[in-house]
């Protein structure tokens, strides 16, 4: 699927006519950690301290929730970010939320997701897990479902602004940069291609 229109310019596209929500669509690659990582080692804190978790009972619950991070991020980015609405308001809110970004692909503010958006999800999906979640796991796999989405922000952010030699690295970049430039009906998974793999939206190796 090809483009109708791709900027390579590192400068950002204004969106909004008022500054406030301007501002708030633009964020410094390095915000993100500012914001989490303090959010990110508390809730390690309550898990090992207040719900008195084992070493093993922790680790699992991490990677349990960085492994369901991995699988949201497929979900979001190829049934939500990917939905082609007809109405013209539904066009300017995709536009807004994911067509802005491969418009303008190398857009330096808008390549990891602003706290506006990012601190009500990570409310949401706090409020969804603890209502389906035994107490016990939920600090530790709360942890790890967010330190999944920072790795997310921060390989998104790299593979648009470093050329890599590092072999895996190298891979990773070539498939995001083909579902920007090749055919974004493909290629979904940013940090990881694992779902793309399962659910067979991967690209040719050819």
């Amino acid at each position: 699927m090809k483009k109708n229109f791709v900027s390579n310019s590192p400068e950002s596209q204004r969106m909004f006519r008022s500054d406030l929500l301007e501002s708030l669509s633009k964020v410094p690659f390095y915000v993100p950690l500012i914001v989490y990582l303090p959010v990110i080692a508390y809730l390690a804190w309550l898990g090992l301290e207040k719900a008195g978790m084992t070493a093993v009972h922790f680790a699992g619950a991490l990677v349990g929730g960085l492994l369901v991070w991995s699988l949201i991020e497929y979900v979001l980015h190829r049934f939500v970010f990917h939905f082609h609405p007809t109405s013209e308001w539904g066009k300017r809110i995709h536009f807004i939320f994911h067509g802005v970004h491969h418009d303008y692909p190398n857009d330096a503010k808008r390549l990891v997701m602003p706290p506006s958006a990012s601190i009500p999800l990570a409310v949401l999906f706090y409020l969804l897990f603890r209502a389906v979640m035994p107490a016990y796991y939920l600090y530790a796999f709360f942890a790890g479902f967010l330190t999944g989405y920072l790795l997310y922000d921060m390989t998104h952010y790299a593979l648009h602004h470093y050329n890599f030699k590092n072999g895996f690295w190298k891979k990773l970049k070539k498939h995001h940069m083909l579902h920007h430039y090749s055919d974004e009906t493909k290629g979904y998974g940013v940090s990881s291609s694992l779902w793309d793999g399962i659910f067979k939206t991967n690209f040719s190796k050819k």
